[in-house]
C-alpha cells in the first residue's frame, strides 16, 4: 500500500484512529477488510486530492452523503472534485458515502457514524423522514453544519438548501409535455416518494398538467430507487395496466430501462422529460430518445455548498443563504459541448 502521504494524513482523511490506520498500512493482522477497505478509499481520494493541498488557508473535511443511483452520485462527485482546487481561501477535502438503495436507517448510521468520527460539514441528499431530521438536528448540535443537496429537509436545522426550485421544475416538465405530440397518459416515474424533491416535483407538475390540459391522465409509479431492474419492471406493468400510456415526465432517473419497457411492448414514447445530463441522459440526448433534460449546474452547486460550510465556520463572511439553482431546458441541438463526444 505504498502512499506519499503521514499516517496521520490518512487517518485524517478516513476517519479512523490512527493506530488502526497504523495497522493497515504496515499489514498487520486483526483488521476487518472493510476497514482496509476505508483506508485505501481515504489514499485514493487524497490521490485525487492532491493539487489543492499545495493552496494556503485553513483546511476543511466535507462529507458527502448520497442516497442515490450511482450514474448520479458518480456526476455530483465529479462535480465537486473539480471545484475543490478553486476554493478559497480554503482547503477542501472531501470524504464520500455513496449507496444506490439503502433505507433511513442506513443514512441515520452513517450520518451518527460523521458525527463520532468529526467533520467540517456534510452536504446530504437524504429522504426527509424524522429520523433523518433527527440525526441532521445532532450533527448541527455538535457544531457540524449541514447542506441539503436536490432534495431539502426544510423541517431540520440544516444551514442551507442547494439545488432546483423542484416545484417550478415540475412545472416546468408538464409545460414541455402539453406542448409536443403525445396525447395520451403520461407515466411520472419517482425512485422514492420519501425524497421531498421529488415529491415537490410530483406536485408541480400535477398541478400544471391540472391547468394547462385538464383530463390528461397522470399515471405515477414510485418506489424504484431510480434503478434500472426495478424500473423496467415498474415501468412494464404500468404500459400493461394503461395502454395510452405515451409519454413519460422522469422524475427519479432509469430513463434506458423505461425506454426499454416501451420498445419490449412495442409502443412509443413520444416525450421523455427527464432531470440531469448524467452519463446516460447525456448519451440518450444525443441519440434524441430524449425530448429535454433539465439541467442545472452541480459544479455551481457543489461551489455553493461548500462556501455554505465555511460560512457556518465564519471562514468566509455574509449570510449563509439557500438560493435556487438556475434550470436549463437542454434539448438534442443545445447539449452543453462537454457532453458532446469530438466528432
Amino acid at each position: 500500500m505504498a502512499h506519499p502521504y503521514r499516517l496521520r494524513e490518512i487517518a485524517q482523511q478516513s476517519g479512523l484512529s490512527l493506530a488502526t490506520v497504523d495497522r493497515v498500512v504496515n499489514h498487520r493482522p486483526g483488521v476487518r477488510p472493510s476497514t482496509v477497505k476505508e483506508v485505501q478509499q481515504a489514499i485514493a481520494e487524497l490521490d485525487r486530492q492532491a493539487g489543492q493541498v499545495r493552496i494556503a488557508g485553513r483546511t476543511f473535511i466535507v462529507d458527502l452523503v448520497m442516497q442515490t443511483p450511482e450514474r448520479f452520485s458518480s456526476a455530483v462527485r465529479a462535480a465537486l472534485e473539480a471545484e475543490l482546487p478553486h476554493l478559497r481561501p480554503a482547503v477542501v477535502r472531501s470524504r464520500f458515502h455513496l449507496q444506490e438503495a439503502s433505507s433511513v436507517a442506513d443514512v441515520v448510521r452513517t450520518l451518527a457514524r460523521i458525527a463520532r468520527r468529526g467533520s467540517h460539514g456534510v452536504i446530504l441528499k437524504a429522504p426527509d423522514a424524522p429520523e433523518v431530521v433527527a440525526a441532521v438536528d445532532d450533527l448541527v448540535e455538535r457544531g457540524i453544519p449541514v447542506v441539503t443537496l436536490v432534495t431539502d429537509l426544510p423541517g431540520s436545522r440544516r444551514v442551507a438548501y442547494v439545488g432546483i426550485d423542484n416545484h417550478a421544475a415540475g412545472a416546468t416538465a408538464a409545460y414541455l409535455v402539453t406542448q409536443w405530440g403525445a396525447r395520451g397518459s403520461v407515466l411520472m416515474t419517482l425512485s422514492s416518494a420519501d425524497f421531498r424533491g421529488e415529491g415537490d416535483r410530483g406536485d408541480g407538475f400535477r398541478r400544471t398538467m391540472a391547468a394547462l390540459a385538464p383530463g390528461r391522465v397522470v399515471r405515477e409509479v414510485a418506489g424504484t430507487d431510480g434503478l434500472d431492474a426495478t424500473m423496467l419492471r415498474a415501468v412494464t406493468r404500468a404500459l400493461v395496466a394503461d395502454p395510452s400510456i405515451d409519454a413519460v415526465y422522469s422524475i427519479g432517473g432509469g430513463n434506458v430501462a423505461t425506454l426499454d419497457a416501451f420498445a419490449h411492448a412495442g409502443r412509443e414514447c413520444r416525450v421523455l422529460v427527464a432531470h440531469d445530463l448524467d452519463d446516460d441522459n447525456a448519451v440518450l440526448l444525443r441519440q434524441h430518445r430524449l425530448s429535454a433534460v433539465l439541467h442545472h449546474d452541480l459544479r455551481d452547486d457543489m461551489r455553493r455548498a461548500c462556501r455554505a460550510v465555511m460560512q457556518a465556520h465564519g471562514a468566509l463572511p455574509g449570510p449563509i443563504r439557500s438560493v435556487p439553482s438556475p434550470v436549463h431546458v437542454v434539448t438534442p441541438y443545445n447539449a452543453p459541448a462537454a457532453f458532446h463526444p469530438h466528432r
